[in-house]
Formats: C-alpha cells, sequence, structure tokens
C-alpha cells in the first residue's frame, strides 16, 4: 500500500523534510522525489506504530545511538527508522513491497 500524505511547505522548517502522521512537512516548494519518498516511508512506520510510540521509540532510540557515536547527526543516521528510509528513499516502489514492521532489520548495526 503506497502511503501519499498531504504535503506541507514550510520555509522556516530547520531539517529538509519531516513527517508527521498523515503529513509531510518539507522545507523547500520543490522537493526531490526521494526525499518525498523517504518521509512517506516515514509516514509508514508511523502508521504501524502509531504517533506516540513511534516518536517514543525514535527520541529513545537517538539517545542510545548519541551515547553509541557521540555526535548529533551520527546518532540520527543510525536510528533503524532512518537507516531504512536512507536506505530505500531511492526506490520508488519500495512501499510497494516493503514488510510489515521493515524498520527492525535495522536495529542490529
Amino acid at each position: 500500500m503506497k502511503i501519499k500524505g498531504f504535503i506541507l511547505s514550510i520555509s522556516f522548517l530547520w531539517v529538509e523534510g519531516m513527517a508527521i502522521f498523515p503529513f509531510i512537512l518539507l522545507k523547500t516548494k520543490t522537493p526531490g522525489r526521494f526525499l518525498i519518498n523517504h518521509e512517506r516511508i516515514h509516514l509508514k512506520q508511523q502508521l504501524e506504530l502509531g504517533l506516540i510510540l513511534f516518536y517514543a521509540w525514535y527520541f529513545i532510540e537517538y539517545l542510545i545511538r548519541l551515547a553509541q557515536y557521540k555526535k548529533h547527526y551520527l546518532a540520527y543516521l543510525h536510528i533503524s527508522f532512518e537507516r531504512e528510509a536512507f536506505q530505500h528513499q531511492s526506490d520508488l516502489e519500495y512501499l510497494n513491497k516493503r514488510p510489515f514492521w521493515a524498520f527492525l532489520r535495522y536495529l542490529k548495526r
């Protein structure tokens, strides 16, 4: 099932994109398709877990990765949700074949 989301352009956003189900918030009015796909993967993750559990898990995993890597950006890149989204953002058909809770495969490293 492909998730579309409602795309909103917010020029003062501090990151390029952010997903808060059912919205995709974007800094630019002309985002690349890979960025949109990245955020749609996050919408699917949020749909599976629910918003509260998704963000609680995201924050806790971020803190663990921050203790592990000692740098914000490295911690962010190693969060399981982000690892899945970055690995598959260029595969525009990924959401059509993505297994349920696929992000779990990215917890181990």
